[in-house]
């Protein structure tokens, strides 16, 4: 067969080819690997680039962002909370009531009414709204669904207390999401010696102490402390003690289990103490990092507000970047790897 005819034959058979069937393949490949696709043919550069364009949404200035694992939060903008997916370049405004504020996104499986063996995923919104402060904290907490009008969407209050426990106190703004549950770093009282991981379950719409962190409390709110998923199903602990500035990172041994966490071990990654290193401040917004191999890699702001790129390996900081002079003090940022999830758009009939 000569190669015009292997051509067509190629062509054809791509063409018989589901495009929602494509997705579920290249969800699956390594955001890497992707790039290398935009020479297949015009239809993979289009969903595999991340398009420099914005939306109206997007162009609105947030004032801070919330990364939800496959999707970005633009949150306290003046028309509502993007959620938004850069790398396909959708978004879907969310318009919390007055006072209210997006903490994360979550989701729960519900079986496809077509069949009993497909669940999809619907997706939901949890925010809170707060008044008072610290110890004296009231919180009042709601769910929001991705109801296809947003101006419809009321939501609905859910209880703010967490089972068989006092209710906790967050130690940063917004959940971190890992398989449709939101997990925050959090303590109970003054009498705590450990952090604590608490959870909010979509299923259940209840919040639950999941497990104890392997970090005690030196000085509560003022050391930098930042969950982080790890390779997927796992979590990573970031913390440096403000007064010593040493960092210290734990792994969880084994991939977590959202319905138990007795089961939990934490392992020590990295540890280390740099001569002069920076002290990773959380007054306007807090550090995010990422580990790449024996590597890591964290964005944070000095006292001034001027955002910094550091690369540690080992014991020692081995490169050290001014984040572009163009960018305002205090830059919101957290670490965010391309996806190819679609941003939902509403609940589907069940």
């Amino acid at each position: 067969m000569d190669s015009t005819k292997k051509k067509k034959n190629i062509a054809a058979h791509d063409e018989k080819l589901p495009w929602e069937l494509m997705e579920e393949i290249l969800y699956r490949v390594p955001p890497k690997t992707l790039v290398h696709f935009r020479t297949v043919s015009k239809q993979l550069s289009s969903k595999t680039s991340c398009s420099s364009t914005t939306t109206s949404q997007q162009s609105k200035i947030p004032n801070y962002l919330v990364d939800c694992d496959e999707f970005l939060l633009l949150c306290d903008m003046d028309i509502g909370t993007a959620v938004w997916n850069p790398w396909l370049n959708q978004t879907k405004l969310i318009k919390p009531e007055l006072g209210f504020q997006i903490d994360g996104i979550g989701y729960v499986n519900n079986k496809n009414s077509n069949t009993t063996r497909i669940e999809e995923k619907v997706y939901k919104a949890l925010a809170s709204y707060s008044k008072g402060s610290y110890p004296n904290v009231e919180t009042c907490w709601k769910i929001y669904d991705f109801a296809p009008d947003a101006r419809e969407n009321k939501g609905h209050c859910v209880d703010d207390t967490t089972e068989g426990e006092k209710e906790p106190t967050s130690h940063n703004l917004g959940g971190v999401p890992l398989n449709g549950t939101l997990y925050w770093v959090a303590f109970y009282d003054e009498t705590d010696s450990l952090y604590h991981l608490t959870k909010f379950d979509f299923s259940s719409e209840k919040f639950l102490k999941f497990c104890d962190l392997p970090c005690g409390i030196n000085h509560r709110r003022r050391d930098a402390l930042v969950l982080r998923v790890f390779k997927g199903d796992r979590f990573s602990l970031l913390k440096q003690c403000h007064v010593t500035k040493k960092v210290e990172i734990w792994v969880t041994k084994n991939k977590i289990n959202v319905e138990d966490g007795d089961g939990v071990v934490w392992m020590n990654f990295m540890t280390f103490s740099i001569p002069n290193f920076p002290g990773l401040v959380q007054y306007y917004s807090k550090p995010s990092y990422f580990i790449d191999d024996k590597k890591l890699v964290v964005c944070s702001c000095d006292e001034t507000g001027q955002a910094w790129i550091y690369v540690v390996e080992g014991n020692k900081l081995i490169n050290k970047v001014q984040v572009d002079s163009a960018v305002d003090r205090w830059p919101s940022h957290c670490t965010y790897f391309p996806s190819l999830v679609p941003v939902p758009r509403g609940q589907r009939e069940v």
